[in-house]
C-alpha cells in the first residue's frame, strides 16, 4: 500500500507561481508512475502531467504545457507539481496519484491509477 499526501495549494493571484508536493509512504515510489490530476466545481477529473517511474517520460495536458512542470525526487518519495503563469481556470482540487508501472511511459487516465491522495486546494484569483 502507498499512502499520498498533497501539499502546497493555496490562493494565488493571476500569474502567480505554486509548487505541489506529493509525499509517499508505506512504499517506495521508484517503482510507481505518478500523475497529478485536478477537478474543478462541476467539471470531471481531468488530467494534468504525468511521469514515468524512472522519470525519463513525462506528459501534459494541453491546457497545462510551457507552465507546469513535474518531476521527482524517489530519494525523497516526492513527486513535485511546479505551476508558473497560473490562470483562473487551473482553480480546481489537485490530486496526486500512483500506480504500479509495469512500463516506463504515462499514462493519462485516472482508472489506471491505484491511489491517490486526499487532494490540495489551488485557487487562482482573476
Amino acid at each position: 500500500q502507498v499512502q499520498l499526501v498533497e501539499s502546497g495549494g493555496g490562493l494565488v493571484q493571476a500569474g502567480g507561481s505554486l509548487r505541489l508536493s506529493c509525499a509517499a509512504s508505506g512504499r517506495t515510489l521508484s517503482r510507481y508512475a505518478t500523475a497529478w490530476f485536478r477537478q474543478a466545481p462541476g467539471k470531471e477529473r481531468e488530467f494534468v502531467a504525468g511521469i514515468s517511474w524512472g522519470g525519463g517520460y513525462k506528459d501534459y495536458a494541453d491546457s497545462v504545457k510551457g507552465r507546469f512542470t513535474i518531476s521527482r525526487d524517489n530519494a525523497k518519495n516526492t513527486v513535485f507539481l511546479q505551476m508558473n503563469s497560473l490562470k483562473p481556470e487551473d482553480t480546481a482540487i489537485y490530486y496526486c496519484a500512483a500506480r504500479v508501472a509495469y512500463s516506463d511511459d504515462v499514462r493519462k487516465r485516472g482508472n489506471e491509477y491505484n491511489y491517490w491522495g486526499q487532494g490540495t486546494q489551488v485557487t487562482v484569483s482573476s
